[in-house]
């Protein structure tokens, strides 16, 4: 886990520093990593005080303790394992669940967090190619619903049996909440890369946008398809690449239907969201990929301020009507 660990850090150093370019800056360029969420971070930004990118590491680890479904005493912890009991928890865990109902219903439930009963029962980082039992993972699915989640000024009750995990949406949160503490902290120029969640601060210190590079469908990680700019919002892309296995024939991934807890199965590769929030275009990515081009197209169409890119296993790429204002030539 170690290696891994390293392996991934290192990748995502080459990854922000092949992509902030060198600027003419009157400070100096600082960077800050760690491992949070199972995800690799790493923070880049134009500061005098690196001090300050390893204090909005710490907020990293104290939202992991707060959200994280495998952290015992979270708030999500605490939800799923009450029996059915309300639960008091914090007003970051309120707003990423009223957020994630609001893209939930505006998905028509393409986006649940309620999945964990089914995606507890894959392992998709392992390397062993291995099917859960098809009526175990039915069983599970009748109990993903994200309708039974409810909320009761700070308590928030689900019914016993069901649980929660705020992975689709909760690593966007806390991009959009360090990007604010380091704006607190008098940050005006920089780039967080929290995986496949990349938030900037304002532009370049050279007043150019920054450039993003969207990851190929086909080549190992680093070797990117399309490359998009960035201005100051977020950048979020969902792949099939990111986690999976092949078994006779077929790729099972990580991304997966609430409604049959089995991986998504249709054309796409990958869904890449602009947005201001990177909040909800962690979520809108899942549900867009998982309603497939026409319907995930709609579905952003739909919503002011965003726009996506959708790649499909053939290497078809699609846009919706603004996102080429955020595409590289």
């Amino acid at each position: 886990m170690k290696g891994t660990r390293g392996i991934a850090l290192a990748v995502m150093a080459a990854l922000v520093l092949s992509l902030s370019g060198c600027a003419q800056a009157q400070v100096e360029k600082q960077s800050a990593v760690g491992f949070y969420l199972d995800t690799a971070i790493m923070l880049t930004a134009y500061v005098d005080d690196a001090a300050v990118l390893q204090d909005a590491l710490r907020e990293c680890g104290r939202y992991e303790q707060l959200l994280s479904r495998t952290v015992e005493g979270s708030d999500v912890w605490r939800i799923n394992h009450a029996g059915g009991a309300p639960v008091e928890v914090s007003e970051d865990t309120l707003a990423i669940l009223e957020a994630a109902r609001q893209v939930s219903d505006l998905s028509g439930g393409a986006f649940d967090v309620t999945v964990a009963p089914a995606s507890t029962l894959w392992d998709f980082t392992s390397g062993a190619a291995v099917l859960p039992d098809a009526r175990t993972l039915a069983e599970a699915a009748a109990r993903v619903d994200y309708t039974q989640v409810k909320t009761d000024g700070s308590r928030v009750t689900l019914p016993e049996g069901m649980m929660i995990d705020l992975g689709g949406i909760a690593k966007g949160y806390i991009a959009d909440a360090v990007k604010g503490y380091l704006e607190d902290r008098g940050v005006t120029s920089a780039v967080l890369s929290f995986g496949g969640n990349i938030v900037t601060i304002g532009l370049k210190p050279d007043g150019s946008p920054w450039r993003v590079g969207i990851q190929d469908i086909d080549r190992p990680t680093g070797e990117y398809m399309l490359v998009a700019k960035n201005f100051g919002g977020s950048t979020v892309t969902s792949g099939i690449y990111e986690r999976g296995f092949e078994l006779d024939g077929v790729y099972y991934h990580h991304i997966l239907d609430p409604a049959t807890g089995w991986p998504v199965q249709n054309e796409l590769a990958s869904v890449t969201i602009f947005s201001d929030s990177s909040m909800w275009g962690d979520a809108l990515a899942t549900a867009a990929f998982a309603l497939g081009t026409e319907a995930g197209t709609a579905l952003i169409e739909g919503i002011e301020g965003v726009e996506a890119v959708f790649i499909a296993r053939d290497r078809t790429v699609s846009y919706t009507s603004g996102a080429k204002a955020y595409m590289a030539e």
